[in-house]
Order: C-alpha cells, then structure tokens, then sequence
C-alpha cells in the first residue's frame, strides 16, 4: 500500500521545492552500461519473503525468480518451469524445472530448493495457506522434478504460484533458508540480476549487476511473464531526499528513471524532449480507499457506513488532487478495478454521489454527531482525497475530525480496534484485482486494520478458490462485490496511475507500475 508523495502546494509550505533546478540542461553522466533509477523509496528490507513492501517486491524481481508470472492481461505463464501435469482427480500436481537454471553462486537450482522456499513463503501469505491446507505432501522427486499431492482438489494452483503480490513465491537456495521467522542474510537468487552487497550504501545507493548466468525463456517479455533478457551491465538504485530533488536529476541526466511522477511536474516534464512519460492502465493503474473501522466509532454501524456511498465523487476527488483526465478513470465501481479480468459493476446502485440523500440518509440512522476521527497523512495526494470526503461528509451532518500525521504514525492508530474511523490509502491494482488479494476483501475477518467481517464473504472467498474456472471465479466475484457494497470494507476514491518517468536513451523499457530493467537498452 502506499500514501503519495508531497504536493506541490505541501512542498511550497514547507520551503523545499527548487524552482530554479528546473531549469538544468540534460547532461549524461553515466556508462552506456549503466541506469540510474529512483524507485518509489528506499530498499530496506531484502528479503521478500519477510514483508508485503512493495518496494522489497520490487526489488525481489530483479534478483530472484519465480515458477511461474502473470502477463499483461493477468494470465499466468511458466518462468522457471519447463512444464507442469495435472492428475484427473487433480489431487497431484508435478512440476519439471527448465534446464541450465542457476543460482547467482554458481550452484544449480534444485527441486529441493523449490519446495524448501515454497513451504517458508506459503506460512507467511494468506493464499499460501490455503495451498497448505489443501496439501498433504510437498516432495522434491529428483533435481529438477517436484510434486504436490493434495488433499483435496487446488484450482488456483496456478494462479497461486504465479501471483504477483507480496509475499511473492520467490525461489531461494535452500541452504541460505534461516528457521523459523528469521530474515535471509544472504542474499542469492537466480533472477536477472545479482545484488553487491559491499556496494550497497543506505541513505544513497544499491547497486544491482547483470546476471551473467541468467537463462532466459524465449519468449518476448510480457509484464513479470517471458524472456528477461538483460542488456546492461549495471543498474544503480538512488535514494533522493523528496520528489522535487528527484525530478530535477531527471531533467538534469542524472538519473535515467523515476519510477513516480508527481502530478504538478507532468507539465514541464512533458514538454521536455530528453524525458519520456510512461502512462498505465488497468492493472498497472492504483486504487484510492478509504478504509473504514468496524471495530469501534460511527462506522461500527452498516447503516452509518452505508451512507459514505453518496458521499464519494470519484472524479471531484482526482480534479482536486490534479490528476490529468488521460492518467485516470472517471469512475469506477468495481473493487476488483477497472480494465482488468474481474471487473464487474454488481451492487454498484448503492454508490451513487448523491449529498442531499447522504443528509437524509443519515438522518434515518443512529447516528447522533459522534467525532468521526479521520487520519490523514500529511501532504499527500491521500491528504487531498480525505480532505474532499471530509467537506462533503460535513454538509451531511458528520462531525468530522481531521488528524493530519505522517504514514508510520496511521500504520501505527490503524493497528488499534479503536481511536480512528477511517483513513485514506491507495495501492497498486495488481494488489486489487481479485478477492483473493484486495486488502480489505481478502483480510475478511481477520486481526486486520478496520477489522470489518462479513460470513457470506468468507464462505465465498472459499468457492472462489474451489470454482473450477475463470469464467465461474468471475460469477463468484460478482457475489462477493454485491456483499461487499453491503458491508462497506472501504469506499473507492478513484483509479489512477501515477506515471513513471525515463530519459529518451533508453530504449524498450517495459511498460509497468511494476519497475523492471531487463530489456532495457541504453
């Protein structure tokens, strides 16, 4: 999940926007070998099977590799694995490794190693457990065959192995496994690129190198799917103090990549010959929420919740953020977003901006003017989404308390079942796309902020997993939207991709929200 970077009417109250450093003419400082790239923040930790960072994520692809990846238009595709049979009970499962994969080490990649990583990712992931559930037996059957044998049939073996939100099913080498919950401290993988840990600089710099090992598959790339075939030599992470500081060393050549625009730069940043924009859509776009509290508060009532639907105007809510109409949906009704396999506008009636039928609606529920606490993160596009609620929800009679904090302080209120209502957030679309992975679908009553609960989703969440294919997963989807329009887990503020932007030397850059530098050319 992810809260914005600074505004630039934020930037401006707190002095640190450089207007002048705009001005800087494009100079290359860099090898022809060699990105420099500034990713949504600073790696910290790297070991991705210890955290649902996105960033870690983003560093997890370009070091390891997955058994399988999702394409552009959500499908699932071998990575690692040569092929896969399936038994007609669908109770065994065997999977054969492609040949020649290798550790950064030097040392092959092993069907033990597989199932060793398989089994310390799956306790950590919510899907990952429903795989274990359903498993009697994980076993390596020789170097590059493994089977799993189940209890009970696993439709979305695939899509489980494939799946692209963190916890990622990364692969390891079994021996740098830690026990228990310990972090890996080794950090060796078998993807495109290799990590130097004795150039890594915290506050500065990581440096990744080409993996001269790497095999990759045939195939053109396709999103995380397909042959990464590598054609740099080197790609330096960058840390930078702010946006603005980051914009300016992309206008100036000094970095090659940022992986997120702030909106009131796009202007300049367009006009500029030496830099490229990169615009997303469906799954590569992010979804805005408010998320609300079940536990405690004014939203502890469904009928209290309920009236946030007339409350929410998508498109008021990106004007005031900034958000130019082609990096945008106008409006969208579906939890499981816009533009992508799941897309459904079913229980949709209820979310119609509507402020006089709020008023009234209120009115008829048990609400009697208690503070409703919003958490707001402070000078973010989050911010501004919250702050728009905040006005209309006045209007309609809410006594609306708004607490402007930075992000580790909401992660630490949203922890508690009590002493907040509601907070604004937004997160990549791929981490929203399906029941099985929205944030607050997916955490259906579970020890998850905003605790909200709902026994008709969970019994659907379980025929999501068992419906036999596509086209009755998207049947069962439409059921758990209709229950969620009820429940009110969260109230969508908007879908919008936050452009990426690059200097014109490099070429094929794959385009995605997720950062990925092989096939790049310089």
């Amino acid at each position: 999940m992810f809260n914005a970077s600074p505004t630039r009417r934020g930037l401006l109250a707190s002095g640190s926007l450089a207007l002048p450093a705009l001005l800087l003419s494009p100079r290359a400082v860099h090898a022809a070998g060699s990105v420099t790239a500034v990713l949504e923040s600073e790696v910290v930790i790297v070991d991705p099977h210890a955290t649902t960072a996105a960033i870690t994520r983003s560093f997890g692809y370009q070091v390891f590799d997955t058994l399988f990846a999702q394409d552009s238009k959500g499908a699932i595709r071998p990575q690692m694995v040569e092929g896969h049979t399936v038994s007609a009970d669908g109770l065994t499962w065997a999977f054969t490794l492609r040949e020649g994969l290798a550790f950064h080490d030097g040392a092959p990649v092993t069907a033990a190693d597989c199932v060793a990583s398989l089994r310390r990712w799956a306790s950590r992931d919510s899907l990952g457990r429903m795989l274990l559930a359903a498993l009697r037996e994980m076993r390596a059957e020789d170097a590059r065959r493994f089977t799993f044998l189940l209890k009970e049939p696993f439709p979305l073996m695939l899509e489980v192995l494939g799946k692209p939100n963190a916890p990622v099913p990364f692969i390891m080498p079994e021996r740098i496994l830690p026990p228990g919950e310990g972090r890996i401290t080794e950090i060796i993988g078998s993807g495109p690129f290799t990590f130097e840990r004795d150039q890594w600089r915290t506050g500065d710099r990581m440096v990744l190198r080409r993996n001269a090992r790497y095999v990759p598959r045939a195939e053109p790339p396709d999103f995380l799917a397909g042959g990464k075939v590598v054609k740099i030599d080197e790609l330096m992470l960058r840390t930078m103090p702010d946006d603005p500081t980051g914009v300016n060393a992309l206008i100036a050549g000094e970095i090659d990549y940022m992986q997120y625009l702030p909106f009131d730069f796009l202007g300049p940043l367009g006009r500029n010959r030496n830099v490229r924009l990169m615009g997303l859509k469906g799954i590569d776009m992010f979804q805005g929420n408010f998320r609300l509290n079940h536990a405690s508060g004014p939203f502890a009532d469904p009928a209290v919740r309920q009236v946030l639907w007339k409350l929410v105007d998508q498109k008021g809510v990106m004007d005031a953020i900034g958000i130019p109409a082609e990096f945008r949906v106008e409006n969208c009704p579906s939890f499981w977003m816009c533009d992508t396999p799941l897309e459904t506008a079913a229980g949709a009636e209820a979310a119609r901006f509507d402020p006089e039928g709020a008023k009234a609606a209120l009115g008829r529920t048990g609400y009697r003017g208690e503070p409703v606490i919003m958490l707001q993160v402070f000078a973010s596009i989050s911010q501004t989404a919250a702050h728009v609620l905040a006005e209309n929800m006045k209007k309609a009679g809410f006594n609306v308390d708004e607490q402007v904090m930075d992000w580790g302080t909401v992660l630490a209120r949203r922890a508690r079942p009590d002493g907040w209502s509601l907070f604004p957030v937004y997160a990549n679309g791929v981490d929203m796309m399906s029941p099985l992975n929205h944030f607050y679908v997916a955490n259906n009553c579970s020890d998850y902020p905003g605790r909200s609960c709902d026994a008709r989703i969970t019994t659907l969440l379980e025929e999501f997993v068992r419906a036999p294919d596509a086209e009755a997963r998207k049947g069962v989807a439409e059921r758990i939207q209709r229950a969620a329009y009820e429940l009110v887990p969260s109230v969508m503020w908007g879908q919008f991709s936050r452009p990426a932007g690059y200097r014109a030397r490099l070429r094929n850059l794959i385009p995605s929200s997720f950062p990925m530098f092989w096939q790049v050319e310089v």
